[in-house]
């Protein structure tokens, strides 16, 4: 379990699985925003990414606390950003489903 600060400023329990589920919450919005779809896989917490005109290439990134904070990582282990950097960590994604051109998903470019 992980301790954050309640509102008196007293540590509380918090479980890893909100923790990760909100991070990968973060870095799905900033997939979707750069065109790539982003489905949330609940146990354990991680998400299935794909580009929707290349269907058949998908790749899983989950999120992990290390002794330096969380982390997004790769389906083969490598760490992808800071979960503290969402839309950096989404940059990266995008480069390895695209040519590195951020495509807005239709309706979310504004939001």
């Amino acid at each position: 379990m992980d301790r954050s600060p309640s509102p008196d400023g007293a540590l509380v329990a918090m479980p890893r699985e909100h923790t990760r589920t909100y991070f990968l919450g973060k870095l799905a919005r900033e997939l979707e925003l750069r065109g790539l779809e982003a489905f949330l896989r609940p146990d354990p917490p991680s998400l299935k990414v794909r580009d929707p005109d290349a269907a058949i290439f998908t790749e899983t990134v989950d999120c992990v606390a290390l002794s330096d904070g969380w982390f997004f990582r790769w389906s083969w282990g490598d760490v992808v950003e800071s979960a503290d950097q969402p839309a950096a960590a989404a940059d990266r994604i995008v480069k390895v489903f695209t040519t590195g051109e951020s495509r807005p998903h239709p309706g979310l470019e504004d939001a």
